[in-house]
């Protein structure tokens, strides 16, 4: 089995035993970390989040906290006496995969917040389309002038 975990603003095909380098997470060597948004779950058969598979977690024990070798920037313009050299150690995290597997709720309120359903009301936010929130007023009960501007719909949604 293997799972496509996002962290760092990167992505990383892992497996269970897997070594892999991620951004410095804040985290003590030897402490277990957990990945929550898997991206893709894979075995005997293909699981695909839009954008996130919901119920897996990744999880992994840090091994070690270090920076990666040295990049060199130079720049140079020729023909003005300009030369800069400067250096850069990205400072890195080294993990290793323990588990793949349904998430485990640590708290209370994590629990209650997964199995909460979304209702309209919180769906509903400013980047939505008006045909879209006019849509989910109605379906709210709500009365919303066609010509209202977005600002007023989200007002009446949310006073609800």
């Amino acid at each position: 089995m293997y799972a496509i975990i996002r962290t760092g603003g990167k992505q990383y095909r892992v497996q269970e035993n897997d070594e892999f380098r991620v951004e410095k997470l804040d985290a003590q060597v030897g402490d277990k970390v957990i990945f929550d948004e898997v991206v893709a779950v894979g075995g005997d058969e293909l699981v695909v989040g839009t954008p996130l598979v919901s119920g897996y977690a990744v999880e992994a024990e840090v091994l070690e906290q270090g920076k990666a070798d040295k990049v060199i920037i130079y720049k140079y313009k020729a023909k003005k006496d300009y030369r800069r050299k400067n250096g850069h150690r990205q400072p890195y995290t080294l993990v290793k995969v323990t588990g793949i597997g349904a998430a485990k709720a640590d708290n209370k309120e994590s629990a209650a917040k997964a199995e909460a359903p979304a209702t309209e009301a919180a769906k509903a936010n400013a980047s939505m389309k008006k045909d879209e929130l006019l849509a989910i007023a109605k379906e709210m009960g709500i009365e919303v002038a066609a010509k209202a501007t977005k600002a007023e719909i989200l007002a009446a949604i949310e006073a609800k």
